[in-house]
């Protein structure tokens, strides 16, 4: 661990416990208690990190709010947050591989209350991560909230404990969708997406098992990433395209899939909505369109 990690690492503790002064002063981290060891650092983040203002990222030419640089084996703990101040995310409808935010080999991760529009997801969830929330985004444009892609390369991937709630999504490609690649291995589990609102997307709730192939994928013959106890709760809108629910599982099944008040509609009046789905099992309440493969329950 180099001496950069005690630094960086007591600049952010300087400004957490210094709310009275302006979030971008800077502060002698000695002065704090910084061993200057590049080894020894053992305090907890309190109170708020606040991000640049709207001017100031605009004429101080701020292109950084937090970065961590050559670092092994950091841990950032406490009952702190990061302030976005209401984060606004953006970039062309267009411009490929612009994902707002990334996750991945992380966890305990929330993200509030936010505005991302992309050319690629809003937010993508990938390997490694766990227990993340995400409450209050909205979305679009772009490929809307996704977990993976996983499995790329054949690699092992696994994405558990997953809550997504009270985001809209405004004419975006995809709604809520989990993407994998055939030839990967690993797992997707425990994922809720609930109370989602769509306006004008494209596929709305998608779970695509065969989003590429693996040239090399006989090496992993016989295992597939599995998908599993994944909940659609109060997802309600309207879809650009007839096909409103996609559920394109691998052969080794999706499982325990729960769609409850489910409604969407398409955005015009002379297409219905419709659901396609294969190698899922699972159940459905109040589900519009129906999706065949899932029982009705009572």
């Amino acid at each position: 661990m180099k001496l950069f990690v005690s630094f960086v690492f007591l600049f952010f503790i300087v400004v957490l416990s210094s709310l009275t002064e302006s979030a971008s002063s800077y502060f002698n981290v000695l002065d704090y208690g910084a061993d200057g060891n590049g080894k020894t650092d053992d305090s907890e983040l309190g109170g708020i990190v606040m991000a640049p203002s709207k001017d100031e990222w605009s004429s101080d030419g701020v292109d950084k709010w937090i970065q961590f640089y050559d670092i092994d084996s950091l841990t950032v703990k406490g009952d702190g947050q990061f302030d976005g101040q209401d984060i606004h995310i953006t970039a062309p409808n267009e411009s490929p591989n612009t994902d707002g935010i990334d996750i991945s080999g992380s966890k305990n991760v929330r993200i509030l209350d936010s505005f991302i529009g992309t050319g690629d997801d809003c937010i993508a969830i990938n390997d490694g991560s766990s227990n993340i929330d995400i409450i209050g985004l909205t979305c679009g444009p772009g490929h809307g909230i996704s977990i993976g892609s996983l499995g790329k390369n054949g690699d092992y991937n696994v994405v558990e404990n997953v809550y997504v709630s009270e985001c809209i999504l405004q004419d975006t490609q995809n709604g809520v969708r989990i993407k994998t690649w055939e030839g990967g291995y690993g797992y997707a589990k425990n994922i809720t997406f609930e109370k989602i609102t769509l306006e004008n997307v494209k596929n709305p709730i998608i779970i695509d098992q065969h989003y590429t192939a693996y040239a090399y994928g006989r090496k992993n013959k016989g295992r597939e990433i599995k998908v599993s106890d994944v909940t659609y709760r109060d997802v309600h809108g309207t879809s650009a395209n007839e096909k409103a629910i996609t559920l394109d599982c691998s052969r080794a099944r999706c499982t325990n899939i729960i769609m409850e008040e489910v409604n969407i509609t398409t955005s015009t009046s002379d297409e219905e909505a419709k659901s396609f789905c294969q190698n899922a099992d699972g159940e459905s309440t109040s589900t519009v369109p129906p999706v065949p493969c899932l029982s009705k329950s009572h």
